[in-house]
């Protein structure tokens, strides 16, 4: 403690008389003209990649001002250190580095969690626990703490463990799921442009790849910091146990995604009823699949129940749907012209399929009018069925009127057939 006390004094010695030394404002100097000089290195490079899609173009953009800084601030230190001394010069370098090792450790974050806006916060955390070691290690305190964490020992089964040990392990499985994270991130962004591989392969890859990855990365930065993966063999093994009991939904639902993506039943885009429930596949996630109505009610159907009722698919094997409506015409109207004004409207309508042809049945003789019913095709069902029903009915209407052709309505006549006797008036 002494030592490092010795050396922390000595450091902050050092700065003032350096700042005591009128050649300090040369390195005061030196130090903001690397910083500005990187500044504009940075705008520069932001300028000339104003929204660039790959990753690393992206990363670049971020690291640029501290990378430069560093560069510039060490090309600062070796042209002035002849001199006279470059204690400053030599705090703004790892300074300058913890920055670009915070950007780089938030830029992964982001691209494994995209669109997580708990990152800000994070952000701030991470920089204030680099920045900190880096402080303690400027001030050689890192080693009296390092021994003060490791005094805190333990036993764990055979394993020996300290504080400094688990601090060590956590830091080391996350960077290293963060970097596992980040090639599942690159991983995903290949798989998802190769459009010749069918969708749900596409996901089932991504899905893989990034579990892979993540264990991967787990044992091998406990491997990394020294604990002995058997000595957690009875710690995991309850909470297996724990977890079989309490998550069998979760794990069902999850084997129950994997089968939904595996066997291609359900695919994204496909229109879909389970139960009171319909919609467009949207989104099929590791516990749920999101069924989209044309209304914009989004509905969140667990993937056991997919799996163990009876689905509706409306566009399994084809995209084409069938859709109908029924007009009713007077019964002394041309049944034979009504029929054919409703193909040709059916026919001349953008959505509807000429093959194939849509047809017209008459499906019932009803008490004021005869029912026609117009059945059609359409290619395009995720864009809704009322706006070409609507569309198809207005049409009708038209011909019809044009053409003298009557849609009745109910009518009800109310006939007398009995007049009651008239009054009898008695003489007075």
């Amino acid at each position: 403690m002494m030592d490092s006390s010795t050396q922390a004094l000595k450091l902050i010695g050092h700065l003032l008389d350096d700042f005591q030394n009128p050649n300090f404002v040369w390195q005061v100097a030196a130090l903001v003209v690397s910083l500005l000089a990187a500044w504009f290195i940075a705008s520069w490079w932001q300028s000339t990649h104003p929204s660039s899609p790959g990753r690393l173009q992206q990363a670049g953009r971020r690291l640029v001002f501290p990378l430069a800084g560093m560069l510039l601030t060490g090309i600062a230190q070796l042209l002035l250190k002849p001199f006279f001394s470059i204690t400053l010069l030599k705090l703004a370098m790892p300074l300058l580095g913890s920055m670009a090792l915070v950007r780089s450790v938030v830029f992964v974050l982001r691209q494994a969690f995209p669109g997580a806006g708990w990152l800000t916060a994070w952000e701030k955390a991470i920089a204030m626990l680099v920045w900190g070691w880096l402080a303690l290690y400027i001030t050689d305190l890192a080693p009296y703490v390092i021994d003060s964490l490791e005094n805190f020992e333990f036993t764990l089964g055979k394993q020996k463990l300290n504080l400094w040990l688990i601090l060590s392990a956590v830091a080391t499985v996350f960077l290293t799921v963060v970097f596992a994270l980040w090639i599942g991130g690159v991983i995903e962004a290949r798989l998802m442009r190769m459009q010749t591989l069918d969708g749900n392969l596409r996901i089932v890859g991504v899905r893989i790849a990034k579990a892979v990855l993540t264990v991967i990365a787990i044992i091998a930065s406990l491997s990394l910091v020294g604990i002995d993966m058997t000595a957690l063999s009875v710690f995991t093994g309850a909470l297996g146990v724990g977890l079989g009991f309490g998550l069998q939904k979760i794990a069902s639902n999850y084997v129950a995604g994997f089968i939904i993506l595996l066997d291609r039943s359900i695919r994204i885009g496909n229109l879909v009823q389970v139960g009171a429930d319909s919609g467009e596949v949207t989104q099929i996630t590791t516990r749920y699949t999101v069924l989209k109505h044309p209304g914009g009610t989004e509905f969140i159907v667990p993937n056991e129940t997919l799996i163990g009722t009876t689905v509706q698919n409306q566009t399994y094997s084809d995209n084409r749907l069938r859709l109908a409506t029924t007009v009713g015409v007077a019964y002394d109207s041309d049944v034979e012209l009504a029929m054919r004004l409703m193909a040709e409207v059916a026919g001349a309508t953008e959505r509807v399929l000429a093959d194939p042809p849509p047809k017209v049945f008459i499906t019932q003789f009803a008490d004021s009018s005869i029912n026609l019913e117009l059945g059609f095709w359409i290619t395009d069902p995720e864009n809704g069925r009322m706006g070409v029903v609507s569309e198809l009915n207005l049409g009708i209407w038209k011909a019809f009127k044009a053409n003298g052709v009557e849609i009745p309505f109910p009518q009800r006549e109310i006939r007398v057939l009995n007049n009651p006797p008239a009054e009898t008036v008695l003489p007075a």
